[in-house]
């Protein structure tokens, strides 16, 4: 049987042109700074943001990871939504390994953080309390893309206020094809910004963290510290070139598939979050276990959870939406 993998966009297999630029990448020791492909990526991601440099490691945890620890020492804080990946999902890393506080505030429906609320929680210069250093955001949030408008407002809070700003842009792309603007109009707004190769893009590993220079600096240290230094990793980083070069504007077929996802699943009267980008959120209560399994012996794959996800990617052909269609219609039947 030929699965129908709906459980995340990490599950991409690589494609055959990726395959090939793996295969044929030059390489080097990248822990001595001499792997081209490597610094070819960096760059070239870099470049797209608007900022001045990149380091490529390993996945999008140890990005946020480093960006929060190169941000912040120990004692400080950082601010985050509650459901952040950075806050969340990511097994307290910076509290673990930067002793640094995270400080966890609700989220709007949009996946925005309200400025207001994020300026109450800003800690006062009080020897009381951890010193306030840095705002984190998401784009995209739960397949919710933040406004550029907002980012805007967003970068001036954080100067007026003495803020850092990083963007755990996991996936960014995602958000720039809804858009139908540059990554830079992105990026331009953050101080380091964190893109994964290994969603959307398709790429089998890593990630990029960008920023200034010295604050990539400061971060090839800590990466070396927490074991995230590759040796010959152009063979990994070419695929992230094939998928910049190649696997961004399809993103758009992606968001298409979870549209019509969405649209059928709400003509069988399933109760379905709008859509923007490549996730549906379904609201399944009680039901969630016994749909994975009702769906699994049909062939398509989903988590448990009460608001279940479903992320469409690049495995996700268009021949694949009326089964899963099928598959919840029939579950409604059972």
């Amino acid at each position: 049987m030929n699965l129908i993998d709906l459980r995340s966009d990490t599950v991409t297999q690589p494609t055959p042109g990726m395959r090939e630029a793996m295969v044929t990448a030059v390489t080097g020791d990248d822990v001595y700074g001499e792997d081209p492909t490597v610094h070819q990526l960096e760059q070239r991601l870099a470049a797209r943001l608007g900022l001045e440099t990149g380091l490529f490691v390993p996945s999008g945890t140890m990005s946020n990871l480093l960006a929060l620890m190169a941000h912040c020492e120990r004692g400080d804080e950082y601010i985050a939504g509650q459901l952040a990946h950075a806050y969340k999902y990511e097994a307290g890393g910076a509290a673990v390994l930067g002793s640094i506080q995270p400080q966890p505030i609700e989220m709007e429906p949009d996946g925005s953080l309200d400025l207001a609320r994020v300026a109450a929680a800003i800690k006062p210069e009080d020897f009381h309390f951890a010193r306030t250093r840095l705002l984190a955001l998401e784009n995209t949030m739960h397949g919710k893309v933040l406004p550029l408008a907002y980012l805007a407002e967003a970068r001036a809070f954080t100067r007026e206020r003495g803020l850092a700003l990083h963007l755990d842009g996991a996936r960014l792309f995602n958000a720039v094809v809804k858009l139908g603007c540059t990554a830079e109009d992105i990026g331009r707004h953050f101080d380091s910004v964190s893109v994964c190769l290994s969603k959307g893009l398709g790429a089998p590993v890593g990630s990029v963290l960008c920023g200034s220079q010295p604050l990539i600096a400061k971060a090839r240290r800590l990466r070396k510290m927490v074991g995230g230094g590759m040796r010959q990793a152009g063979v990994l980083a070419a695929a992230g070139l094939y998928a910049l070069e190649h696997q961004v504007q399809r993103l758009a077929d992606d968001h298409q598939r979870a549209h019509d996802i969405a649209r059928g699943l709400e003509a069988l009267g399933y109760r379905v979050e709008p859509v923007q980008t490549n996730m549906v959120y379904v609201d399944m209560g009680d039901r969630a276990a016994s749909l994975k399994a009702f769906c699994a012996e049909r062939g398509v794959v989903i988590t448990a959870a009460p608001r279940l996800r479903l992320v469409t990617h690049l495995d996700v052909l268009p021949e694949h939406v009326d089964p899963i269609l099928e598959s919840f219609s029939a579950f409604l039947k059972a």
